[in-house]
């Protein structure tokens, strides 16, 4: 037993660092040594409930940066999932894959959203969760990256015969330059060229206010007639709807300005989520701008692909693709060579609400006899009378005949084992049930 326990106390001085091996170096037996790391490090059950309740802070404020890897932010939100365990805390893996979903950047909305419809969040584990997302943060950093070397390449076509100077003499090369020296023949001051300036108006369309842009033709929108019509639009910079009952939500504080192309102004006074059926598929669009002087309803091309669809026009055709779910729209150009998609437009909650508000009971005591679980009105009178119950309005006693009340209280007597009489003859004595079919069935199933 002594071997042993020499053994053990070999072995745990081992993994021990050397700075803490001089506080346990006087207790004799590896039980006083392990008795001695782990209040040190774990603490009683009071240190346990402190460190677990930081953890549970931190787990819960956990947001994925923006310049943040997909990696870095898995393991941070493991480490602390791992912690909590640690300390006795129950931490299934529903928990840590529910929190990275909602945690994640705005980028990846609509990827959570199609986990969330397509996949069961009970059963998905940590580690296919992450291939997933890893899946789709890496087609994000192919594209930037394409758009930046396009980027780069343009601007570098634009510098040559602009800021480059050719040294004279033998050969062509060039002349190291300082930039900062440069002086703007447009505001004066050092440190870039003309077609550089952020004061070159004449090369911005866009004025100081940002307006966004609607380039659709101006006759078509005020001519149109409005209809649940969507028109695919690669000029216009958000998708913008003027019909104010399609919108399933809406945020009516939300305020902007869009600009056609004659230079007129559109007020926006909402933004929010509108769910259409096309073809028989549930269709949500998100950030969709409420304008109530658009005639028309616009998707924009270039904000359908920031959310990841890749869109293909060839050949009369405009095709629209989801990364997961494959061709998801298809629609043919019409003759005014515009690709519309006609919709099935779903009414929102609250439109129906409002129609809902418009009927009216006649009958109070009748309504209010139905509010009480259906009260006698002798009971509903007394209420009344005697000023029983707080907020009941006076309203006198009618004698409507209550149908639920008398189906209610049906009861049939039993069907006699012998007849007072018999029959002598065919159909002289018949035996009718009067109350039935009766659903649900009772507990005999009858």
């Amino acid at each position: 037993m002594k071997l042993k326990d020499l053994k053990a106390k070999n072995y745990l001085f081992q993994a021990i660092d050397r700075t803490v091996l001089n506080t346990i170096l006087k207790k004799d037996t590896s039980k006083e040594i392990w008795d001695a790391m782990k209040k040190k490090y774990e603490g009683n059950e009071r240190v346990k409930r402190s460190h677990l309740q930081a953890l549970r802070r931190e787990f819960e404020i956990l947001e994925m940066r923006e310049d943040e890897g997909m990696t870095e932010y898995f393991s941070r939100v493991m480490t602390v999932a791992n912690k909590m365990r640690i300390y006795g805390e129950n931490m299934p893996d529903v928990k840590v894959v529910e929190k990275i979903l909602r945690s994640l950047t705005e980028k990846f909305n609509y990827i959570v959203c199609s986990i969330e419809e397509s996949k069961d969040i009970d059963s998905l584990s940590i580690d296919e969760l992450q291939s997933s997302l890893t899946v789709h943060e890496q087609k994000f950093q192919r594209r930037n990256g394409d758009e930046q070397a396009l980027k780069v390449t343009y601007e570098g076509g634009r510098g040559r015969g602009r800021g480059a100077f050719r040294g004279r003499g033998r050969g062509r090369g060039r002349t190291n330059f300082n930039k900062a020296t440069m002086e703007c023949y447009q505001c004066h001051k050092l440190g870039h060229f003309r077609y550089e300036c952020p004061d070159n108006r004449e090369a911005n369309y866009v004025e100081n206010d940002e307006e966004e842009l609607l380039l659709m033709s101006f006759v078509e929108l005020y001519d149109a007639k409005r209809e649940d019509a969507w028109f695919l639009d690669s000029g216009c910079s958000n998708h913008m709807c003027g019909d104010r009952t399609m919108f399933s939500e809406l945020d009516e504080n939300f305020r902007h300005s869009v600009k056609l192309g004659n230079n007129t102004k559109m007020n926006v006074v909402g933004k929010g989520s509108v769910k259409f059926l096309l073809n028989g598929t549930n269709f949500i669009v998100t950030e969709v701008y409420y304008i109530p002087e658009l005639r028309n309803n616009l998707l924009s091309i270039g904000q359908l692909q920031e959310k990841g669809l890749a869109i293909l026009i060839k050949g009369g055709m405009c095709k629209i693709f989801h990364p997961e779910k494959g061709l998801i729209i298809q629609t043919n150009m019409s003759t005014n060579r515009m690709f519309t998609l006609r919709s099935q437009a779903q009414v929102s909650p609250q439109a129906q609400l409002d129609q809902c508000f418009h009927t009216k009971a006649q009958d109070l005591s009748h309504l209010w006899h139905r509010r009480y679980g259906h009260l006698s009105y002798k009971g509903l009178r007394t209420l009344l009378y005697k000023n029983m119950v707080r907020g009941l309005p006076q309203f006198s006693i009618s004698s409507v005949i209550c149908t639920n009340c008398i189906n209610g209280k049906q009861h049939r007597d039993p069907i006699p084992k012998k007849s007072n009489w018999r029959a002598t003859q065919k159909l002289e004595l018949i035996h009718a049930d009067v109350c039935g079919p009766i659903s649900p069935s009772s507990n005999s199933n009858k």
